[in-house]
């Protein structure tokens, strides 16, 4: 009761604050949603409703949204909704599915409120949550919104104004890209961007959209204010962090992503199509599985295990690349199916290589010609994606792998990544080599944006003929070929023009910690790596001594990290220090005798090693002047 007691509280005061929000509208839905009274990871949600025309309606919160690839039911997390006429009489109510709910009589609806769980911390059965696409609900501490987890639409009324007003507790701060800045001000000041408004005091916030997509397409964070701004070419970045143990700030990320940022800038001709931006960064405490980012028009979140600085630099800057060219595509370029997506039954688009694929290659692209990693650097990247994409189908048109990205070719999602940026290469390459190094995909889709742009989406069976019309008839040839096609891409070749030596499988001498893949094993409850099978260690790990199970310890003295992405970093700074016949000791724990775990140390010289390396990539020493000039337009090298 005493829950109940709040909600209905919040509901009042929504009546008070009204008036200084935007001015209402028969066809606007009047949100408020209670984060100051939130408790055991759920919130009070209320919506004052547009004027209903029909007998009966049905309202829906998302079966998947945009960038996910994946379904999410939101329906689920959703309890006690009700529907109430102008004299607050309970209407007829009927559950439709997962995700919807029919109201009889429609025409006399005035509101509806429902309660709604976060899927952070929620043991409700159904399918896992991408966990920048779900929501949290930690009172006083971190509120994620995701607006699909919270806000729904009413069949046929996706299009109308949307009014959203939070009631927060003063202490936090809203990290969104619909807002310029925080105004503390007792009265709001109305803000209007691309069609956003936001208005702000300090006991409630109001954001307005113009539609249920904008809407969804806008996370907000609340946490304590950890905030810092970047300017790039008049585009004001926003960058908003949650640490619940302050091991990283927002100082800092900003720090590690503004030279990734300026070289973006560059690489899109200097001039970026969005007024405002945001990096909206959630950082767990918590054991993960699985992380990673989602893009929207606006802003991009981050869910990440808590780290230093130090520990994921590289990693932010890789991860920011990429969801921040997202600006490019789908914001400016999109087929129908983004540009109106079906929330309730959504269709796929045959052209995921161009919306995840080709922004991948862009990410890694820009970062050389930006001068910021090395020609080897970069090699090591695509041959990290020639590696990964090889464990998956090449023999089944990329357009049919996207059509089926959520039945058939579920299981073939990641390659996306992983190919796409590959077909976004070999066909950078093609564009280069027919217009003399003078044009290539940054070009090519900066004029499909001028073509399309936000507003606009194109036909998806027509993209690759636009595309065609847009270049050369050999570009057809390739998109037809080797991404509308089963035929897989000739690698060797098209790195050949470019004076890149590709080797499917080779071997090279070089330093070792004496283990290799198959002589592995982790232990994943404690983190820590030990000797699976002695028999499959390399000559410098027969050589040192090293036996089945063995746990690895330390490392010339340095303590050994357990499982997570410093142990890449302590790694690569051990081989990068090795000195062939210099000592090299590896501290095991081994058990004795008596079955008790001890310490013991192991020494060896230092010695190269034979190891295979699949699909590797270097530079030819004998490159022609063609080759060397197709590089130099390829990588600005």
């Amino acid at each position: 009761m005493k829950y109940v007691y709040k909600a209905m509280l919040a509901v009042i005061v929504w009546a008070r604050v009204a008036a200084y929000a935007v001015a209402a509208g028969g066809a606007t839905y009047h949100y408020t949603i209670d984060l100051a009274h939130a408790i055991e990871h759920q919130v009070f949600v209320s919506l004052e409703t547009p004027a209903i025309k029909s007998k009966e309606i049905t309202f829906y919160l998302p079966k998947m949204i945009p960038g996910t690839y994946a379904i999410e039911d939101y329906g689920r997390f959703l309890a006690d909704f009700k529907a109430f006429d102008k004299k607050g009489n309970l209407l007829e109510v009927v559950e439709v599915g997962t995700n919807g709910w029919l109201i009889k009589k429609a025409t006399k609806l005035v509101r509806i409120s429902y309660r709604i769980e976060d899927t952070y911390h929620s043991s409700i059965p159904g399918p896992d949550i991408f966990q920048p696409a779900g929501t949290n609900i930690e009172p006083g501490k971190n509120f994620i919104l995701n607006a699909s987890g919270f806000f729904g639409y009413f069949e046929g009324m996706r299009k109308q104004k949307y009014e959203v007003t939070v009631m927060k507790p003063a202490s936090l701060y809203g990290s969104t890209g619909l807002i310029p800045d925080k105004i503390n001000h007792r009265i709001a000041a109305d803000f209007m961007m691309d069609g956003l408004r936001f208005a702000t005091t300090d006991a409630y916030d109001v954001y307005s959209t113009p539609s249920y997509d904008a809407l969804v397409d806008s996370p907000i964070m609340y946490s304590p204010a950890d905030t810092a701004t970047i300017d790039v070419a008049g585009t004001q970045v926003l960058v908003g962090v949650y640490s619940p143990n302050a091991k990283v700030n927002a100082q800092q990320i900003a720090g590690t992503i503004d030279e990734v940022l300026m070289a973006q800038k560059d690489y899109l001709g200097g001039k970026l199509p969005v007024a405002k931006y945001a990096f909206i960064f959630y950082f767990t405490d918590e054991p993960v599985m699985s992380y990673g980012a989602l893009e929207h028009s606006y802003s991009s979140f981050y869910y990440m295990p808590e780290e230093t600085i130090e520990q994921m630099e590289q990693q932010l800057r890789d991860f920011a690349a990429h969801e921040f060219f997202h600006i490019v595509t789908p914001l400016t370029i999109h087929s129908e199916e983004i540009g109106d997506f079906d929330f309730t039954n959504p269709k796929m688009s045959r052209h995921l290589w161009l919306y995840e694929g080709m922004t991948e290659y862009f990410a890694g692209n820009a970062q050389i010609k930006g001068k910021l990693i090395d020609v080897e650097t970069y090699l090591g990247m695509l041959q990290e994606k020639l590696m990964v994409s090889s464990q998956f189908i090449d023999t089944v048109a990329f357009t049919d792998i996207s059509l089926g990205a959520l039945g058939t070719y579920e299981d073939q999602y990641y390659n996306v990544y992983m190919k796409g940026a590959l077909i976004g290469m070999c066909l950078d390459i093609t564009l280069r080599e027919l217009s003399g190094g003078n044009y290539g995909v940054q070009q090519m889709m900066a004029d499909l944006a001028k073509r399309y742009g936000k507003d606009k989406s194109f036909k998806d069976e027509e993209l690759f003929d636009v595309i065609t019309g847009l270049t050369y008839p050999e570009v057809g040839d390739f998109l037809h070929t080797y991404v509308g096609g089963p035929t897989p891409l000739p690698y060797k070749d098209y790195f050949a023009k470019v004076g890149v030596r590709y080797v499917r499988m080779d071997s090279v001498l070089d330093f070792s910690m004496g283990l290799t893949q198959q002589s592995l094993g982790v232990n994943f409850e404690e983190g820590t790596i030990f000797v699976k099978d002695e028999e499959m260690l390399d000559a410098f790990g027969k050589a040192l001594g090293l036996k089945d199970n063995d746990v690895i310890a330390k490392i010339n003295g340095k303590e050994f990290p357990k499982l997570g992405s410093d142990l890449q970093t302590f790694v690569e700074d051990v081989l990068y220090s090795m000195e062939e016949g210099k000592p090299y000791v590896v501290t095991v724990l081994r058990k004795n005798g008596k079955g008790e775990q001890t310490e013991v140390d192991l020494e060896a010289n230092v010695f190269k090693v034979l190891r295979p390396v699949p699909f590797n990539l270097s530079l030819m020493p004998e490159a022609t002047a063609e080759q060397l000039a197709l590089r130099k337009a390829w990588l600005g090298l």
